[in-house]
């Protein structure tokens, strides 16, 4: 699926604020422009509010302040209903827990989001099944572990089975929360280049957080968020 590069960006958000309570300070956010197509790194000592901020932009959160807008869509003026659907449709997540269904086998993880969003479904091909076996082959989970309840799987293949499940139907945002952080170097760099490997086949916009400055050079932008607040 070619998704073209006219119509609004994929990503924006301006003078984007959030506070967790109030003995917290708030964290305040660079002002971000992806457009369809491009990749951005992210990276910045802990604390800074990385996946604070990749939880604002799936719609997981709601900001004190600002805007962000998703494929044109002011997302955080939408109801929770609304943001659920949009990031079905939409976003492919990577989360820093991975957020695996725990009692699902691996390929019913990666399959998952064709189960709740229609788009997603049509987007994967014919069979979703065997778009999510080609995934798990090709960030090399063994067939033998396809039908394995996900938490009979190490740290590692977890985290692969998250990433698979992220890319499935062509999802036009990804949004990955230190994704490659439980992987060895070689199934680090198996994951990079399947992820913007299909990216680039399928336009989509990568935002991706890590601690690994050595994987800033896969992308089209980098940007560091600030210190610590005080």
């Amino acid at each position: 699926m070619h998704i073209s590069k006219d119509g609004p960006a994929a990503l924006e958000t301006t003078n984007l604020t959030f506070c967790w309570d109030r003995l917290q300070p708030t964290l305040t956010f660079p002002d971000l422009s992806l457009l369809r197509g491009e990749h951005l790194f992210l990276h910045g000592p802990s604390g800074t509010g990385k996946s604070t901020l990749l939880s604002l932009l799936a719609g997981m959160l709601l900001p004190a302040s600002g805007a962000i807008k998703l494929l044109g869509t002011n997302i955080h003026k939408s109801g929770a209903g609304e943001r659920d659907r949009f990031r079905a449709d939409h976003i492919g997540v990577v989360f820093q827990q991975f957020n695996l269904v725990p009692y699902l086998t691996a390929e019913a993880n990666v399959t998952l989001p064709c189960r709740l969003s229609s788009r997603r479904k049509s987007a994967a091909g014919e069979s979703p099944t065997l778009t999510a076996q080609r995934l798990l082959s090709s960030l090399a989970i063994p067939e033998s572990h396809w039908q394995r309840k996900v938490t009979q799987l190490s740290i590692g293949q977890q985290q692969r089975i998250a990433a698979a499940r992220a890319l499935i139907g062509a999802p036009e945002i990804i949004l990955a929360d230190e994704p490659t952080s439980a992987l060895d170097s070689d199934n680090r760099d198996r994951f990079i280049n399947l992820l913007l490997t299909m990216a680039e086949e399928r336009h989509t916009s990568v935002l991706f957080v890590s601690h690994d400055r050595s994987l800033a050079q896969h992308f089209h932008q980098q940007i560091e968020l600030g210190q610590v607040p005080a």
